[in-house]
Parts: C-alpha cells; sequence; structure tokens
C-alpha cells in the first residue's frame, strides 16, 4: 500500500508498521552493539541497562536489580521510537530523505548522536568520555546501526509498490 493513498487507514496502517520496524531493528542493533561493548569491557548485559536507567535513580539504579535493567531497556526502545518516528514524519514533508535514504540516514545517525551526546546524557546526568576515537566509534555506531537501518525502513514502507506481497519485510495487519 503506497503512503500516498487516500485511504488514511490504510496510510495509517504505512506509519504505524515503518515507525514500528525501524524502531525494533535500529533498537535491537544498537543494544546488540551496547552489550558487545559492555561485555569487552567486563560489564555485562544487566548492569549495562542498569547504568541507562541511571538517569532516572541516579547511583540507586544499581542497587534496583531487574526492575532498573527493565526500565533502561524501556529508556533506550523510547529514545529509538521517537527517532524513528521523527524521522518518518520528517520524510513525508521531505522526500529527498527516503529517495536518498543512504546517505539521509547516516547524516540523521550524526544528529541522533549530537542530540544524545548534547542534550539526553547531559540531562540524564551521564557523562561518557569523550575522546576522539571514542566519539568516532559511537557516532559510527549510530550513523550504521540507527540512522541507517531507520531510514532503510522508512523508504521501504514509502515505495509506491509496497503491498504484502511483495514486501520483504513482514506486515502487521
Amino acid at each position: 500500500m503506497p503512503s500516498q493513498t487516500s485511504d488514511p487507514s490504510a496510510a495509517r496502517s504505512q506509519a504505524f508498521q515503518a515507525i514500528g520496524w525501524a524502531t525494533l531493528v535500529a533498537g535491537i542493533l544498537d543494544i546488540s552493539s551496547a552489550f558487545l561493548l559492555w561485555g569487552s569491557r567486563g560489564i555485562g548485559p544487566i548492569r549495562g541497562l542498569q547504568g541507562i536507567a541511571t538517569g532516572f535513580f541516579g547511583q540507586d539504579s544499581f542497587r534496583r536489580g531487574l526492575t532498573s535493567a527493565a526500565l533502561g531497556l524501556g529508556a533506550h526502545f523510547l529514545i529509538v521510537f521517537v527517532a524513528a518516528t521523527l524521522f518518518y514524519l520528517a520524510s513525508r514533508k521531505i522526500r529527498f530523505l527516503t529517495r536518498h535514504a543512504i546517505i539521509c540516514g547516516l547524516v540523521y545517525g550524526v544528529m541522533v548522536y549530537a542530540f544524545m551526546t548534547c542534550v539526553v546524557l547531559p540531562l540524564a546526568a551521564i557523562h561518557p568520555k569523550h575522546t576522539i576515537l571514542e566519539v568516532m566509534r559511537s557516532m559510527s555506531i549510530v550513523m550504521l546501526l540507527v540512522g541507517l537501518p531507520i531510514a532503510l525502513v522508512v523508504r521501504h514502507y514509502s515505495s509506491p509498490i509496497v503491498s504484502s506481497k511483495n514486501s520483504q519485510l513482514p506486515t502487521v495487519s
């Protein structure tokens, strides 16, 4: 179903699928990379997720067990959901974003990285290392595992030939 359809329920379904799949794909890729990086530093997934939740609980997050880990995971996916939603909404007005999804996705990844680093992390009282190597690594991860997948999934669901019969990604009825 094309996103240019005059049927509002079809367009709404298209939006939900684009945003939902973009969130799921980018969220899983990004958190998987975090698990690998944390593991290389001797940090388990629960403790890493609790680290995300320090924005809510401060250092007490590490004493709250699976509750704060679940909140950290939820916060991670909420942030990716917001990023996917914003890209989708922008792509409805700026068709360039889907016509040139690869470059736009990579640039969007830089924008997401900058917003996270300059706004979200300081508000959550999280202060990552800002060495050149760390910035390059982190920005590359967000470009490749968040921005790019979001743009590609949104492009997929923006194509005028998208249908449940020829779709490479599953559709939700």
